[in-house]
């Protein structure tokens, strides 16, 4: 130590010594007291899973199904649909209805035509369009969502054997399945994926895909992923009711699987002209799959867990028939919270005098479609299409 500095240090000891003494305390300094203390281990929740779990559990939605009879339910739906809608967020402008054909090719029962379909001012959906080439009548459409494997897969098509095995497996392909059994479908290219996509999702390699920019830009404006992928599907919708020969206008439904699903939960609550649903992949509880389980931004609407679980989004339009398709499996969207929201739909639909309306397929298996009963239900509400084989 520097010579000069041992004075001023004993200078300092001595002062605080004798403040203490003024105070009436017993403070004796020493060099070591100089030095503060390690603070003793707190022992307090700061994790954000234990927060946002008892965040959930204390927040019971407050427009839960609850109607007793058919005008409580039918108050019910017209205040909760008034919410679900402007959570949607706002929609683009409407413009006519213009359409690009593309492309044509000829498969042994159909012909898939490549379009695409302006949706708004600056942009054209591309839309995979299924029509079976036998028929004696206008036919049912159905509007097909994919999910995040983007739109290739569900096209049918593979550029290798384990994308082959991929669709063969979860039977991604239903646009083509229900085509070849005599209905039209209209496969949508979903906005933001593939050669619609934008910025690329960080650690996305293997597909084109830009969730997040989607995400991200259509809340600063006022808008939703859900919402505005929806409105793309209620543009298709349009041009479907067009088909004058080819397309029964009264009867048009959705599927969709995973984030297809989740749009075809929510489109039928926007357009009253989707008279049918089958969501797989997607339905369970808000609480027990897309909020404590790690899934893709896009899923969030924003605020619907403060006023309703997903079987009251599907309770909505009921009683528009609906199939709910879960593998039991599904490790993103637990079958307790599916089985928790059938039941639910299964009061609903009774009470509102249509119990057949709403089913569901269970299936073995996990995160994938099935058709083990779509064509008896497609069959049951829109009657067997007269192309079918």
């Amino acid at each position: 130590m520097n010579q000069t500095t041992r004075p001023a240090i004993r200078f300092a000891i001595s002062l605080l010594t004798g403040i203490s003494l003024l105070a009436g305390g017993q403070f004796t300094a020493t060099p070591q007291s100089l030095h503060a203390e390690e603070p003793a281990a707190v022992q307090v929740p700061h994790q954000i899973a234990g927060s946002f779990a008892q965040l959930a559990d204390s927040a019971e939605p407050t427009m839960r199904w609850q109607a007793e009879t058919v005008a409580e339910h039918q108050q019910w739906q017209q205040g909760l649909q008034e919410v679900v809608v402007d959570l949607l967020g706002k929609m683009p402008e409407r413009v006519p209805l213009e359409v690009k054909w593309a492309e044509e090719k000829k498969f042994e029962t159909f012909t898939r035509h490549k379009i695409y379909v302006r949706t708004e001012a600056n942009y054209w959906a591309p839309v995979y369009y299924f029509v079976p080439d036998q028929r004696a009548a206008p036919l049912p459409a159905i509007v097909c969502l994919h999910g995040h494997s983007g739109i290739v897969p569900y096209i049918g098509e593979a550029d290798s054997a384990e994308a082959a095995k991929k669709i063969q497996d979860s039977s991604l392909d239903y646009a083509v399945f229900l085509a070849k059994h005599g209905y039209v479908t209209a496969a949508i290219n979903v906005r933001g994926w593939n050669e619609t996509a934008g910025n690329q999702d960080a650690g996305i390699k293997n597909l084109r895909r830009s969730c997040t920019q989607m995400t991200m830009d259509s809340l600063l404006l006022g808008m939703t992923p859900q919402g505005l992928r929806c409105w793309d599907a209620m543009r298709v919708i349009d041009f479907l009711q067009s088909r004058d020969g080819e397309v029964d206008p009264n009867k048009i439904g959705v599927a969709g699987l995973s984030g297809g699903g989740t749009l075809s939960m929510y489109l039928p609550v926007l357009d009253e002209r989707v008279k049918l649903a089958m969501i797989a992949g997607a339905f369970s509880t808000y609480r027990s799959s897309i909020f404590p389980i790690r899934h893709c931004i896009c899923n969030c609407l924003p605020r619907i867990m403060h006023y309703a679980e997903m079987a009251d989004v599907v309770a909505l339009y009921a009683p528009r028939p609906v199939l709910l398709i879960n593998g039991v499996e599904d490790r993103i969207f637990p079958i307790a919270g599916a089985r928790e929201g059938f039941d639910t739909l299964q009061q609903v639909y009774t009470l509102l005098g249509e119990p057949d309306n709403v089913a569901a397929d269970f299936f073995d298996g996990g995160h994938a479609w099935s058709n083990n009963k779509t064509l008896e239900f497609l069959q049951q509400h829109f009657g067997h299409p007269t192309a079918a084989r």
